[in-house]
């Protein structure tokens, strides 16, 4: 996926991360430096509000019910678990994810997480990425479920395609690969949602998800998958253009949440890890062995410019053919008008205007003006 930050001057007008950060997680702890160590690893990518008493934030929590609840087991005056059960009577905060920490040689943890009401337990010391991955999960869990309420075509693509990101997560860990029909299982009810002017739905459902890549790959695969269908593509054709968008950045799997999500500018050396997830995708999906060979065109070319100056082989002009342009635009106008922790997303027309002013020589200007009235056509909602 391109980053936002490749545009100059546009992060700088859209850095106001409390456009970006729906809920907000509060930390309980009246240890301040654990509580600031805990508000200083999150802040980050979520907004964090902090609370030294239990007592306080019962109120505090109460008033402005948050996305998710950190407290330490041993919270003055009366303990994380005590704090929990009191949580639980508010009515507004009776269904939010709560994480008690504690050390591990507490005795009988999982009797008195049952008991209090917590969510789950995270065991001090713990490292920065054990942290994000534990509230990661839990506020991901919270949008998950109200995919439940949707019609049937909109919650199966939606379920499936996660499935399909997290199998594929597994298998990166162990070495391991996914077979073609887990991969076809999460492209066709897509492509289903799409062709039934279904989909709006899809991306309005993912909206607060946390996993940034699979957000921005089924915007992606949902996109492309429309504008093909717009321009006449054949709907046996159209299963693999969405497996073009839900795959272009499976590489970035392998990336830490940390450097995915880094607010401001990115180092060398960070850059360089983003840039590399595009040899790894083609090379994950090489193994698989039977993957569409447009899928891993995409993969590998998505960030080829017109005029020579993309990567990663600097491709020009006749040498990117019509699908791997299109899908570059799609790409890029989803990573704008994504919601990033370093920013709020731009509207349709500002993000198409800005391809148009920004990226003359980089992009097709004639599937772009094409891709602009197909989402003029069907209203997009962003």
């Amino acid at each position: 996926m391109p980053d936002a930050r490749e545009f100059s001057g546009l992060v700088d007008a859209m850095t106001d991360d409390n456009h970006s950060k729906s809920s907000h997680i509060a930390v309980v702890d009246d240890y301040d430096k654990r509580r600031r160590h805990i508000a200083s690893v999150l802040r980050p990518l979520y907004r964090v509000v902090e609370y030294s008493s239990s007592v306080r934030a019962v109120h505090g929590l109460g008033m402005a019910p948050p996305g998710l609840v950190l407290v330490d087991q041993d919270t003055l005056p009366h303990g994380g678990p005590e704090f929990v059960r009191l949580l639980r009577q508010n009515e507004a905060c009776r269904k939010v994810p709560v994480v008690l920490i504690a050390k591990n040689d507490k005795d009988n943890l999982a009797e008195i997480i049952n008991q209090c009401g917590a969510n789950a337990f995270l065991p001090r010391p713990f490292r920065r990425s054990t942290l994000i991955k534990c509230v990661s999960a839990l506020m991901n869990a919270q949008v998950e479920r109200k995919w439940d309420e949707l019609p049937t075509v909109q919650r199966v693509a939606l379920r499936k395609s996660l499935d399909l990101f997290n199998s594929i997560s597994d298998a990166l860990d162990e070495g391991g690969s996914i077979e073609v029909p887990v991969l076809e299982a999460a492209f066709s009810p897509l492509v289903e949602a799409v062709t039934n002017q279904e989909f709006q739905a899809i991306l309005s459902a993912v909206k607060g998800h946390d996993n940034y890549s699979y957000v921005h790959s089924l915007r992606v695969a949902t996109l492309l998958t429309l504008f093909a269908h717009a321009i006449g593509l054949r709907k046996s054709d159209l299963t693999t253009v969405a497996g073009c968008g839900l795959l272009h950045d499976v590489g970035k799997l392998s990336i830490s949440h940390e450097v995915l999500n880094k607010p401001g500018k990115l180092t060398s050396d960070e850059w360089a890890v983003m840039r590399g997830h595009v040899n790894a995708s083609v090379q994950y999906l090489e193994a698989v062995g039977t993957i569409p060979r447009p899928i891993i065109a995409i993969a590998h070319e998505h960030h080829e410019k017109l005029n020579g100056s993309g990567y990663p082989r600097g491709l020009t002009g006749s040498e990117i053919n019509e699908l791997t342009r299109m899908a570059t635009i799609v790409d890029i106008f989803s990573a704008l008008t994504d919601v990033r922790v370093y920013k709020a997303p731009v509207s349709v027309d500002r993000a198409l205007a800005i391809m148009t002013e920004e990226s003359p020589g980089h992009l097709d200007q004639r599937l772009l003006a094409m891709f602009g009235s197909v989402l003029l056509d069907v209203g997009l909602q962003v």
